[in-house]
């Protein structure tokens, strides 16, 4: 059974455009996702899926450059079409669904969520740290049979299960057999995902603190370093606050 972890990524961010590429710690942040997605224990392969739009052409060269993976390109906009073709092309029979402004994406949380996919004694269609939101935003990660993801590709119609990739599955309880990973603490208050200047500027701090102590820092090293500077966390609510608040 052949496990392929695949990346959204693209540079047509509406919120933060070419956020993908911009630099933490020296390198563009989609290198770092791809070098901790490559430490999840139980995938096989790491795919980058982004889009055919010319926008996307330094992603892709920046890939093909400096980083050991693949590169899939397909529609922007009909990300699920998107995920089906990159599945197909590497002979995917499991895939982990990652995201390209998550580079506090966290091994170790991630290889929880590809475990309990493999190891019950029941096939599941999806298991996600998302269903039940416990682990911050940032670190999620879903796994889907590559037949329920087909299955989506072929019967989605809606725009936003298209764009979503895996509402067509989670949403139908009564037709996928769901499961859910988490954690023993619940800091599902921490954002840490990258869409505003602010979530940049906080995950910009912590890789300061934590690469810099160990480039393979993991998930008990950000809580760590979160508690010894909670002013950080603070200011950083504010700030998206404030962007998040009707003018």
């Amino acid at each position: 059974m052949k496990v392929v972890a695949i990346i959204q990524a693209r540079m047509g961010s509406s919120r933060l455009p070419g956020k993908v590429l911009m630099p933490i710690q020296g390198e563009p942040m989609l290198g770092h996702v791809v070098r901790r997605a490559l430490r999840i224990e139980g995938v096989d392969e790491v795919v980058v899926a982004t889009s055919t739009d010319e926008r996307d052409d330094p992603l892709v060269r920046f890939v093909g450059d400096t980083l050991p993976v693949e590169v899939f390109r397909g529609p922007e906009n009909d990300v699920l079409s998107r995920y089906v073709g990159a599945a197909e092309g590497a002979g995917a029979d499991v895939v982990v669904r990652l995201t390209a402004d998550c580079p506090l994406l966290c091994p170790s949380v991630s290889s929880r969520v590809v475990d309990a996919f493999l190891s019950a004694s029941s096939a599941w269609d999806y298991v996600s740290n998302t269903l039940e939101r416990t682990y911050p935003q940032g670190l999620d990660t879903e796994v889907v049979s590559f037949d329920a993801l087909a299955r989506a590709g072929r019967e989605a119609t809606p725009a936003d299960d298209r764009e979503h990739v895996t509402t067509f599955i989670w949403r139908r309880p009564e037709t996928f057999k769901l499961g859910s990973v988490v954690s023993p603490t619940d800091r599902s208050d921490l954002r840490l995902t990258v869409d505003y200047e602010p979530d940049l500027a906080l995950v910009s701090k912590i890789y300061r603190v934590c690469h810099e102590a160990n480039p393979a820092f993991d998930y008990a090293d950000i809580l760590s370093c979160l508690e010894e500077h909670p002013d950080w966390v603070r200011e950083h609510r504010a700030a998206v606050d404030g962007l998040l608040r009707p003018a």
